[in-house]
This record gives structure tokens, sequence and C-alpha cells, in this order.
């Protein structure tokens, strides 16, 4: 079977059984202690750096994202999508004359003379790209093992595994943010910071959500640290007075949080006392780190600000290794794409722009790299007022750090088959991509970048060992190259 056996891996194995045991209120503890005291460390982070995930929820249409723009290429996109007569648009397809603005201009061109354009709505980051602070990765999506058309429609999936549920949007989610479908408690993202626990002066803001629970920032130890866009999230009782006492309030804080004889209330009240300090920590840190750059309106500009703002206080916090999560909604366009789609690509376009322009402002464009991910991409053909669930997608890689200015991976035809045998290669019926980056690869080339030792990769990423010359695919390499 094509599955890695994670308890032939040493480390991993026995933080994972350490917090398995934690149900007694005393492994959890050790296993952190243990991190802290760089048992568990990966590598020595003396500089700072950080990964944010900007993750698209409800699977973004990548053929309106990031679009064919080449004649030969956009014909087919707009016959495809019902666009109208002289590249005009019609139906779910963008006019080409609307798309020069943000045509991306390659350093090296692809071949056969394929060229791309993002969305009009995205002009940040079309500028990004064309300076040099980003890159996009072609067609990536969840795979165990490299597959062709063929072979996804092979009986044999003993040789040929496909990722489970393809197409559902929570188990994609999930298997994007832990290589493991719906119900996964550990993500790869939690273990990039179970290797930097001990880089950090408090463990407890290695990892930090901004946007609700997900499983990509869960390690075997360490915690998913979650804030709110105002910062961190404050319990009432200890911060305001109860019922107007402040009595009350001194009450409550001692109940909550002095130590117990019995280990179950023990164990309650430390994680609480944890949560107290963590919060009187966030605040008095954010309450300085004030930047100048300018933000749009809207959520997810308002999650990207916060984590700036938290990178901003790095120092204070005494922060060496960082993973973040943002989000935004909204991409499950079954209908009404051509109404609803731009205003999201926007929110991201401008999140993204801002925020690297405030990793510019504080120093640190090259040690911040900003990532997208979403459940997948989605059919190349219309049904209609929209498209449906696909698989490979489009996304952008953003900071100082990248290789920008260039595609990776391989630009696919722009086909729903039946056409060539050469088109049809790309695709599992209506457009959906087949991919040809798997999301270990795109996210080992992140990790490697953070700092992750090869004889760790492994651990974090169970698939990726299928991929790269040491498997005999050298056409699927273990680094996409994005990363300087």
């Amino acid at each position: 079977m094509h599955f890695l056996d994670l308890e032939k891996q040493t480390r991993r194995a026995f933080l994972r059984r350490s917090g398995q045991l934690a149900l007694t209120g005393t492994a959890l503890p050790f296993a952190l202690n243990l991190a802290a005291m760089g048992e568990a460390a990966a590598f020595d982070a003396n500089d700072y750096k950080a990964l944010v995930c900007v993750f698209m929820y409800g699977g973004n249409d990548y053929a309106n994202t990031v679009v064919a723009y080449d004649d030969a290429s956009y014909n087919k996109y707009s016959t495809i999508r019902g666009g109208g007569a002289g590249q005009t648009a019609g139906g779910i397809a963008l006019a080409k004359a609307d798309l020069a603005p943000t045509l991306l201009n390659p350093t090296i061109p692809l071949p056969g003379g394929r060229q791309y354009a993002l969305h009009p709505n995205m002009t940040g980051m079309a500028n990004l790209f064309n300076t040099g602070k980003a890159a996009v990765q072609l067609n990536v999506g969840p795979l165990v093992v490299p597959l062709t058309k063929a072979q996804y429609n092979s009986a044999d999936r003993k040789t040929y595994p496909l990722p489970p549920k393809l197409f559902s949007h929570n188990d994609q989610q999930s298997i994007w943010q832990s290589s493991s479908p719906e119900g996964s408690t550990v993500g790869w993202g939690g273990n990039l910071g179970d290797l930097a626990l001990s880089s950090n002066a408090t463990a407890t803001f290695t990892c930090i959500n901004v946007t609700g629970n997900a499983v990509f920032l869960s390690g075997d130890s360490a915690l998913s640290y979650q804030v709110s866009t105002n910062g961190a999230v404050a319990i009432s009782s200890v911060k305001s007075n109860v019922y107007g006492s402040s009595a009350v309030r001194a009450a409550m804080t001692s109940l909550i949080q002095q130590p117990r004889t019995h280990i179950l209330e023990n164990e309650y009240n430390r994680v609480t006392a944890r949560a107290v300090g963590a919060e009187a920590q966030i605040t008095a840190a954010l309450a300085s780190a004030n930047l100048t750059t300018t933000f749009p309106a809207g959520n997810l500009s308002d999650q990207m600000k916060l984590v700036a703002r938290l990178i901003a206080a790095r120092n204070t916090l005494g922060n060496k290794r960082q993973v973040f999560l943002v989000s935004i909604g909204g991409f499950d366009l079954h209908d009404n794409l051509i109404a609803r789609h731009p205003g999201l690509l926007n929110s991201v376009s401008g999140a993204m722009t801002a925020f690297y322009n405030a990793t510019v402002e504080m120093g640190v464009a090259s040690q911040v790299t900003a990532f997208t991910a979403s459940d997948f991409g989605r059919t190349l053909q219309s049904n209609g007022d929209g498209s449906d669930h696909g698989w490979g997608s489009h996304h952008f890689v953003v900071g100082g750090a990248v290789n920008g200015q260039a595609f990776y991976g391989t630009a696919p035809e722009v086909s729903v088959g039946n056409t060539t045998a050469a088109a049809d290669q790309w695709h599992v019926g209506q457009g959906r991509l087949l991919p040809t980056t798997s999301v270990d690869q795109y996210a080992g080339t992140l990790a490697k970048w953070f700092g992750v030792a090869d004889s760790e990769i492994a651990s974090i990423l169970p698939n990726l060992r299928h991929f790269g010359a040491a498997a005999g695919r050298p056409d699927y390499p273990n680094s996409m190259g994005f990363m300087a």
C-alpha cells in the first residue's frame, strides 16, 4: 500500500503516543516540556520565519482566477464557458480585453506560447507577480501517488490509490490540511509547529489560527492558538467585573486557576491559567505593534492585518518560527459565479497585497511567505450559471523569498475531453483537472524553506516519499522550486 506507517517514525510516534495519553492529565505537559527543552527540535531557528496559509473555503474556480490568455487557449476557454463572439464575455467566460491589465509576464515564457492573466479584480496580485514577489503553482491538488488518466480509471486501487472522498468539501479541506479525510486530528501546519516549539519562548504562540476551528494547525504537541481579528480572546469573568462586582471577578479568577488535588480538575485549571496568561501576553504585545500599511476593508484583510501585527510583535513574544491560518469562504459557486466570484478574488488579492506591503514595512518580507489553498478547483465546463466540484487548481505563493514572476508545474490543456488524446489526459470529466503537482510537493517546498530537515519531512507529509527521483519520478520532484 502507498501509505506511510507513521508509527515507524520514532520521534513522531513518541509524540503521538504522548498526546494520546494526555487524557490522564499528565502526558501532555510532559510532551510540551520535552519539546520546550529542545528534544523535539528539527532545526535551530536563529532567524525568524513564518508561513501564512490563506484558505479559500468552498473550492475556488481556477479557470476564472488564472485565466488562459493566449488566443488559442483563450478561445477554447471561451467556447467551453459560453463566451460571446469576438472574445467578449458570455456565460461564465470573462472578456479577453478585460484581462489585459492583469496579464502575467513571467521571466521565462511558458512552452508553446501559453499565457495567463489573472481575474481583472486581482490587479494587486498581478503586480506582485510581475515584480517578482509572487509565483503561480499550476494544477496542484491531493495525490497519494502520481497518476495518469489511465491510472485514474484503473480498477487497481492498490497500485494506483486515489485520495479518499474526492469532490467532498469537508474531506478535501481536511486532506489539503492534513493528508487525511474529515476526522483527522493532526495537520501538516501543526506538525511544522511541533518541530518549532523549542524555538519559541512561548510554545503556545507557534501556531496561531485567526479564522476558527481547522485541523491545519493541530500538531502532535503544538496547539492551535485561536485569536479573533481584534486580538486574543479573553475569558470575560477574568477580564471584566462579573455582575458589576470586582469581588465576584476575583473569586472566579481564583476558582478557575488555583491548583487542585483532583488530577482532572487541576489539569482544567492549568489550561485555563495558560489561556489567561497567553491572552495577557498577546494583548500587551499588540498594544505597541502598529503598522502604517493600509489594509482594505473586509474580514480576510482584518485577519491578515492581525497576523501582520503579531509578526510585528515577534520579538516581544519571543517567536522565531510561526505558522498562521486565515481564511475566506463563499467559493462554492454552483451558481452566480460571475456576480459573486469577483468580490471574493478582490478580497484575496487586496488582503495578500497589503500583507506583503506590511512585511516590507517591518523588514521581514523575505522571512514571511503567504500561500493559498482551497478544497479543490472546479469544472471548466459551466453548469449554466456556475461551475461544479473539481480537483486540481492553481495557487499563489507570495513573499520576498519566493522565486517569483514564474509559473511552476505544468500548464494543463484547456479542454473538457473528447478532442485529442493529448488534451484528454489533463482532466477527469467536465474539465476537472487531474493534478500534476501534489499537495505534498507544494507543502514540502514550503516546509523545506521553513527549515524542516529531509529526515523529518516524511513524518509531516506522508505521501511525499512517492514523488521525486528516489521514487523513480523525477518528473514529480520533491521540491517545486518556487522558494529561494
